[in-house]
C-alpha cells in the first residue's frame, strides 16, 4: 500500500479525505485509482480544458493566462499557443487539430503543425456567442457546445446562456436555453445521450440525441453529491470511460456516476478539479486540470476518445 497526500475517494457514502492510507478497496471497483496521484505541473494561473491527441500529448488551457499548452510524451511543458484568445474547452479531432472554445466569443479549429486559427463559427443570429466554454465531439463531424456568461459582456450578447451544435458544414443550431449556467458538456460513448453539466444547479442533464443536433426532451441524470453546508453547487467539465461512466468535476472532487445515474464514488484531488480527460498509451491515465495546476490519476479503466 502507498500513502497518498491530500487525496479521497468516497465508497460506500463515506468520503475520506485529507492524508489516508488507501487499501485495495478504497478506490472505486473496477474504476480505480489504480495507484498514485500525480502533480505533473503547478505554478499555473487557471487550468482549464485538457485535450488527448492520441499520439502522446496532452493539450490544456490555462485561462487567465491567454495560453495553450502542451504536455509531451517526456513530460516537458511547453506554450503551444499564445495568445488564445481564452480558450477553454479543447479536443483534438479526426485530423488531428484542436477544436477550441474561445472565451473571447468564437468556436475554432487550430492547426497543430503551423498554429493557423480556422473560425467554426462565431455567433448566432448576427450576435456574438457570449463565451464559448466547452465541447464535445461526435462522430459526423459535428460540435456540441455550452455557452454560458462566464467571461462574457454584459448585457449577454444572446440575451440568454445556450447550448448550441455546429454541423460539419459550419451551421448553427439552438438546442437549448433554459439552463442557467450550462457548462461541461459530453456524449455518452454509443452517442445516444448527451449529458450537460451546469455549474449553477446540482441536477445534472441529460438528453436523447435523437440525430445530429437533434436533442429529445432533457430529464434530471444525477444530484451532485453537495459540500457539508452548501447546497446548490454545480458541475463543470468532465469526461467519460469506455463503460459509458460519467466524471462530472466539482467542489468534493470527481464525482463518477454509472450510466444508470448512480453515484459510484468521489476522487478529490489537492485543488478542486475544473476538468478531466483520459489519455495515455492505454487511455488509462485520467488528467486533471485543477485550479494552479495538472495532475495524472492512473486508473483501472480506459477512458472514451470522441471524434474518432
Amino acid at each position: 500500500m502507498k500513502r497518498l497526500l491530500c487525496v479521497g475517494v468516497v465508497v460506500s457514502g463515506v468520503l475520506c479525505v485529507g492524508t489516508v492510507l488507501l487499501s485495495a478497496a478504497d478506490p472505486i471497483k473496477g474504476i480505480g485509482p489504480a495507484g498514485e496521484i500525480r502533480k505533473l505541473h503547478s505554478g499555473l494561473q487557471f487550468t482549464e480544458g485538457p485535450a488527448w491527441d492520441g499520439h502522446g500529448a496532452l493539450y490544456f488551457s490555462d485561462i487567465p493566462a491567454n495560453r495553450i499548452y502542451r504536455l509531451d510524451s517526456a513530460g516537458q511543458l511547453e506554450v503551444f499557443l499564445e495568445p488564445s484568445n481564452h480558450t477553454n474547452g479543447l479536443m483534438v479531432n479526426k485530423a488531428g487539430n484542436i477544436v477550441a472554445c474561445e472565451m473571447d466569443g468564437r468556436l475554432v479549429e487550430i492547426n497543430v503543425k503551423t498554429k493557423d486559427v480556422k473560425v467554426l463559427a462565431a455567433g448566432y443570429q448576427g450576435k456574438r456567442f457570449n463565451a464559448p466554454n466547452d465541447l464535445v465531439l461526435d462522430k459526423h463531424g459535428g460540435v456540441y457546445f455550452t455557452d454560458p456568461h462566464f467571461r462574457a459582456p454584459m448585457p449577454l450578447p444572446q440575451e440568454k446562456t445556450c447550448v448550441y451544435y455546429c454541423d460539419a458544414h459550419g451551421n448553427v443550431t439552438r438546442l437549448i436555453e433554459d439552463l442557467k449556467a450550462p457548462n461541461g458538456i459530453l456524449l455518452s460513448p454509443d452517442e445516444k445521450t448527451l449529458y450537460v453539466l451546469p455549474s449553477l444547479q446540482k441536477e445534472m442533464m441529460a438528453y436523447a440525441v435523437e440525430g445530429p443536433g437533434k436533442l429529445g426532451a432533457g430529464r434530471v441524470f444525477f444530484s451532485l453529491v453537495q459540500p457539508e453546508g452548501r447546497d446548490n453547487l454545480g458541475g463543470d467539465g468532465g469526461t467519460v470511460d469506455s463503460q459509458g461512466n460519467v466524471y462530472i468535476t466539482s467542489a468534493l472532487g470527481i464525482q463518477v456516476v454509472s450510466p444508470q445515474g448512480q453515484l459510484l464514488g468521489i476522487i478529490e484531488l489537492p485543488e478542486q478539479p475544473a476538468n478531466c480527460t483520459f489519455g495515455g498509451p492505454d487511455m488509462k491515465t485520467l488528467y486533471v486540470t485543477a485550479r494552479t495546476s495538472l495532475y495524472a490519476v492512473p486508473m483501472e479503466v480506459a477512458g472514451h476518445r470522441y471524434g474518432q
